[in-house]
């Protein structure tokens, strides 16, 4: 997660054949089904990793897969909405807020130890010489969010400050870069005083030989938070739904190339593996946002 640019475009991958011999008609939208995914990287680095599993995604399915890495967390949200996408990687804010206005429904996610789903954590950090010594002194300071819809780069750095007295608006200088890469390298070039950074960027970070544990200081750290759900549409052919869901929720990564796996390892997927994932395990998500009374219609 470590190029320094936001995304600036939407970025496309092409349709993806697949040699699964399906019979014909069982793929909606003309055999093509559109794969959605948020930018928490750049564009870069995801679109070879992704286009690879939307293959593989599309050889089981017997469907051709197209993939569309967003420009933001709310366009793949949109695109959903205006039925452009059957199935999507959602930020687990990003999902409640699609949940929400797009129908779209958890159906599996990354697996971790014991076959289990698996979570992540939201921080927020500083750097020595920043002067900030612990989190009260942040008031008033530069503050890098990722993204407004980002559940771990700004509901939960949010909820951390609001939780220690401190607006999470007002409060502190909020710049919103755009991804997680974006605050990170703002953070490492010394632009802001502190930001999120949280555990999957740390873990792309030293993937990259990037991440100097003491170049940074932890003031707060969250609960752990469940990672990104793999949703699809609710309004699609129920036996079509349910055949994607299957597929989805039990994915085994290790097929893809090696590059990818370490890209996907990097992401706290160190099990290379999906597992089934529910709507409820994202309530904890409604919680926050009803503690902070945030208006997801407005991200």
């Amino acid at each position: 997660m470590k190029v320094s640019k936001v995304l600036a475009a939407v970025a496309f991958a092409a349709g993806l054949a697949s040699g699964a011999a399906h019979a014909a008609g069982t793929c909606p939208n003309d055999g093509v089904v559109r794969f959605g995914v948020e930018p928490y990287e750049s564009a870069q680095r995801m679109l070879p990793v992704y286009s690879d599993l939307a293959k593989m995604i599309g050889d089981k399915l017997g469907c051709t897969v197209q993939l569309y890495v967003a420009t933001s967390y709310n366009a793949e949200i949109e695109a959903m909405r205006n039925n452009k996408l059957e199935f999507g990687e959602f930020g687990p804010l990003g999902y409640v807020l699609a949940h929400q206005v797009a129908h779209a429904e958890a159906v599996a996610t990354f697996a971790g130890e014991g076959g289990k789903p698996a979570t992540y954590y939201a921080s927020i950090v500083t750097w020595p010489g920043s002067g900030i010594k612990k989190l009260a002194d942040i008031n008033g300071r530069s503050f890098a969010y990722a993204d407004p819809a980002s559940t771990s780069g700004h509901l939960f750095p949010a909820y951390g400050l609001s939780k220690n007295g401190i607006d999470p608006d007002k409060g502190v200088k909020a710049i919103y870069a755009g991804s997680h890469t974006a605050s990170f390298e703002a953070m490492r070039n010394h632009k802001v005083d502190a930001g999120e950074l949280n555990s999957e960027e740390i873990a792309s970070a030293k993937l990259h030989n990037e991440y100097d544990p003491s170049a940074y200081v932890t003031l707060w750290q969250s609960e752990p938070i469940p990672l990104d759900p793999l949703a699809v549409r609710g309004d699609l052919p129920a036996d079509f739904k349910a055949r994607l869901a299957s597929i989805l929720s039990s994915l085994d990564l290790h097929q893809l190339p090696e590059a990818d796996q370490k890209f996907l390892a990097s992401n706290e997927n160190p099990q290379l593996m999906t597992v089934p994932q529910t709507d409820a395990a994202y309530n904890q998500i409604r919680d926050l946002v009803s503690t902070l009374h945030i208006d997801l219609a407005k991200l």
